[in-house]
C-alpha cells in the first residue's frame, strides 16, 4: 500500500536571516548568525532543508549582517532557487522584510521562517503537519507552534493560546501561563502586509489585527523544539541533534 501523498503547499519561502544575533556572540562577530554552525552545519542550511523537504523550490532570503558572507554562501545552494532580499541599507524587521521582499514573493501563501529555530522530527513532519492544517478559506496567518515542554528556549510567558478550532490568542502575561509557543515557522497571505508602510515593522502588530478577526491560527507540532537564540543554546541544540542521530 503507497504512502498518503504529502498534502500541497506554499513552494516559495521567505528566510528571515538578517538580524545581528547580538545574543550569540561571541560567535556571531566574525559571521552572521545565520551561518553559525549546528551539530556540523550551517543555521540557514538545517531550515532551508526542512523547507526543501517540505516541496519549496524558491526561498527568499534577507540579508544584512554580514552579507556578503551571506551571499557566499546562499550560491553554493544548488537544490532550491535561492533570491537575496537585500537589507544592508537597514534592518527591516519580521514584518518589514517580508514587505520589502513582496515583490519576489508573488501573490500566493508563502512559508515564513526564522532561522534560529530547529526541531527534531516527531512521528508527523513538522512542516507537513502546517501544510495539512492551512486553511486559506479560515486563516491569513497559521503558525508552527510547539506545547510547553516539548523543547528548549520556552522558559518566558510570551506564547499563546488555542481554541477548539484552531483560532489563536497571542499573550505576553506571566499568568496563567500560555501553552504553547510560535516555532518560528508559518504560512501567510502576502496580502495581510499590502496596507503596511514601507520601512521597519513587526510582524506582532499583525498578528494581533488577525487575532481580532479570527483569522489567526495554530496547528501543534509533535516534534522536539529548540530554540537556538544563545550559544549555550547553541551547545544544547548540538547534543540533542547528535543523541537523536546517534538513536535513529
Amino acid at each position: 500500500m503507497s504512502a498518503p501523498a504529502s498534502p500541497p503547499g506554499p513552494t516559495t519561502a521567505m528566510v528571515l536571516a538578517a538580524g545581528l544575533g547580538t545574543r550569540m556572540r561571541p560567535l556571531t562577530d566574525t559571521r552572521p548568525k545565520a551561518l553559525v554552525p549546528v551539530a556540523g552545519r550551517a543555521l540557514i542550511d538545517h531550515v532551508l532543508d526542512r523547507l526543501r523537504d517540505a516541496g519549496v523550490t524558491r526561498a527568499v532570503v534577507n540579508v544584512h549582517h554580514f552579507a556578503d558572507q551571506m551571499e557566499a554562501h546562499l550560491a553554493t545552494r544548488r537544490d532550491l532557487e535561492i533570491v537575496v532580499s537585500d537589507e544592508r541599507a537597514a534592518l527591516l524587521d519580521s514584518g518589514g522584510g517580508i514587505r520589502h521582499a513582496a515583490d519576489k514573493l508573488g501573490r500566493d501563501p508563502i512559508f515564513v521562517a526564522n532561522i534560529d529555530s530547529l526541531w527534531i522530527e516527531g512521528a508527523a513532519p513538522a512542516l507537513e503537519t502546517l501544510k495539512g492544517a492551512w486553511d486559506p478559506a479560515e486563516m491569513d496567518i497559521l503558525l508552527l507552534l510547539v506545547r510547553r515542554g516539548h523543547g528548549i528556549g520556552f522558559e518566558g510567558p510570551q506564547g499563546f493560546f488555542r481554541d477548539a478550532a484552531g483560532r489563536l490568542t497571542h499573550s505576553t502575561a506571566p499568568q496563567p501561563p500560555t501553552p504553547f509557543a510560535n516555532v518560528g515557522v508559518t504560512i501567510l497571505k502576502p496580502q495581510v502586509l499590502d496596507d503596511q508602510p514601507d520601512g521597519a515593522f513587526s510582524i506582532v502588530p499583525v498578528w494581533h489585527r488577525l487575532q481580532a478577526q479570527g483569522r489567526l491560527h495554530g496547528v501543534a507540532m509533535d516534534g522536539y523544539w529548540m530554540h537556538v537564540g544563545d550559544p549555550a543554546a547553541r551547545d544544547a541544540a548540538e547534543a540533542r541533534l547528535r543523541e537523536a542521530a546517534g538513536a535513529s
